[in-house]
């Protein structure tokens, strides 16, 4: 049984359990509940600030921490948080991920990605952030996960949040490991993303431009 609805994202929804725990359903049934489950569980015996999760055998369904604070992309709009500091915590959060050990002993250069490491995938809790929304994670190069942060980044500022191209000023300003392998292959993904709008497809090609002009 779950309780009132709490949120609602492109592919799935947050329903209340109790104090402590909340369900995320997918509500279109391609995610894999359990490989989310297990990185996010892998990174958090790693230090890594991910919400702890309870094993449910489901693939749809991830019981996970229950979180209290904004988000950092909810920080951002009501200028509690300004776009020099949210950029900077995105990189900061990018290096301390990729500095978990790889789960690959076969290819000690790849890392942990996230994949989907945006403002919006933040809470700023009492305790410090969280990151949340694992849906995308797998293992690769980290270049790639610094290109999809700029490219989301990149495509909001190019679309309805202006503020982003400050916030991915600052994320490009801090020490990375972004590649001009791992912003291609970060572009064609997004390009091939059944969730991007028309719009936001349209403004890719102009979204590698200034990431590219910041960057490199």
């Amino acid at each position: 049984m779950t309780g009132r609805l709490l949120g609602a994202g492109r592919s799935a929804d947050v329903y209340e359990i109790d104090e402590a725990w909340v369900l995320r359903r997918d509500r279109d049934g391609w995610g894999d509940a359990a490989a989310e489950g297990a990185v996010m569980a892998y990174v958090r015996e790693h230090g890594y600030p991910a919400p702890r999760v309870r094993p449910t055998g489901s693939r749809t369904e991830l019981v996970m921490e229950r979180l209290s604070g904004p988000t950092l992309l909810t920080a951002l709009l009501a200028g509690e948080t300004g776009p020099a500091e949210g950029g900077a915590l995105l990189a900061s959060l990018l290096r301390r991920l990729h500095a978990v050990p790889g789960r690959d002993p076969a290819d000690p250069g790849a890392r942990v990605l996230h994949l989907d490491l945006h403002p919006d995938n933040v809470m700023l809790t009492p305790d410090g952030p969280r990151v949340i929304d694992w849906t995308n994670a797998e293992d690769g190069p980290p270049g790639l996960d610094w290109g999809m942060s700029a490219v989301i980044l990149a495509q909001a500022a190019l679309g309805p949040y202006p503020l982003a191209q400050d916030i991915l000023t600052a994320l490009l300003a801090e020490p990375g490991e972004l590649t001009e392998e791992g912003l291609t292959e970060a572009l064609r993904r997004r390009a091939a993303n059944p969730t991007m709008s028309r719009g936001e497809v349209e403004v890719l090609g102009t979204a590698g431009q200034l990431i590219r002009s910041l960057a490199f």
